[in-house]
């Protein structure tokens, strides 16, 4: 009788837990909703690097797709909301006279906020609107912060270049110091990504928490000197405590906007205290954020 081989019909013997195992790992396989070692999680970041840009680029062209003027509204809305705050509170309560060049400053200051409450507001949504993705798809769920705050950068470019103009339009000398203006930007936007990657994991974990982000991000603006010098308005205080200005001033979106200002001011040298405060705020948030988020990578897009 002729061997005809193997029965085609007799099912392959199954695999051990052992061998299966060996198998996965052979191939790059590993367990859904496991959380992955940090040296392999970041292996994982740095190779799905270009999955990150593209989904930065479509977040892009998404939130403009249906503006005719585009990226011109990057740059309007901060300029139309800046001359209603220079109206009521540069002239109607008078705090133009607490700084030089009030219009610079109240600029500088409105265009980085915009760009860093939109890290947060943003980040608190950049898990939460993807959940499908999530679900259908194996990527490290960092990436989705880090999309949202990197397509928000890329829409406030217009309005940082604009800030240039505007330093020299009102009487700013171009100075070395301007050279830093991109690396205290750098700073916000690190100080803004470790900010999204907290919030995203606990709106994520309790959804009726972002509830809270508009407040928080309205506390800030009305804390952080956006529109006001901090400095003046403690020294005009009569008796103030003597750890409310260094509190206000060195908490972390009030100092982001000083480093930022810095750069473009001629009435506002650069302080070393500043810039190590500003990028030590940075780093820790980026740190701690990244830690966060990794520890509940496993749980991400789960029902």
């Amino acid at each position: 009788m002729t061997d005809l081989g193997p029965d085609p019909t007799r099912l392959p013997e199954a695999l051990s837990a052992q061998e299966a195992e060996a198998l996965a790992a052979r191939h790059g396989l590993r367990l859904v909703g496991v959380r992955p070692s940090m040296g392999a999680y970041l292996k994982d970041i740095w190779h799905y690097r270009h999955l990150a840009w593209s989904m930065a680029r479509g977040e892009f062209v998404s939130e403009h797709r249906d503006n005719y003027l585009g990226l011109v509204w990057a740059v309007l809305n901060p300029i139309l909301l800046g001359v209603a705050y220079y109206l009521i509170f540069g002239v109607l309560l008078g705090l133009k006279r607490d700084v030089g060049n009030f219009i610079a400053f109240l600029t500088i200051g409105l265009f980085t906020f915009v760009f860093f409450s939109a890290a947060l507001t943003s980040g608190a949504k950049a898990l939460v609107g993807k959940v499908s993705m999530m679900r259908s798809l194996a990527f490290p769920r960092v990436l989705l912060p880090a999309v949202v705050v990197l397509s928000n950068f890329v829409s406030n470019i217009p309005a940082f270049l604009v800030l240039l103009l505007i330093a020299v339009l009102t009487g700013e000398p171009i100075t070395w110091s301007w050279l830093l203006f991109p690396v205290a930007l750098g700073i916000v936007g690190v100080m803004g990504l470790g900010m999204a990657m907290i919030v995203s994991r606990v709106v994520h974990a309790a959804r009726d928490l972002a509830n809270l982000v508009p407040l928080i991000v309205r506390l800030l603006r009305y804390v952080s000197g956006v529109f006001f010098s901090i400095e003046a308005r403690v020294a005009a205080i009569d008796d103030p405590p003597v750890w409310i200005g260094p509190l206000l001033e060195y908490q972390p979106a009030a100092v982001a906007l000083t480093v930022v200002r810095q750069t473009l001011m001629s009435d506002m040298p650069l302080r070393a205290a500043d810039w190590i405060a500003a990028g030590g705020w940075a780093i820790f948030f980026l740190v701690a954020g990244f830690v966060v988020f990794w520890r509940a990578e496993g749980t991400y897009g789960r029902a």
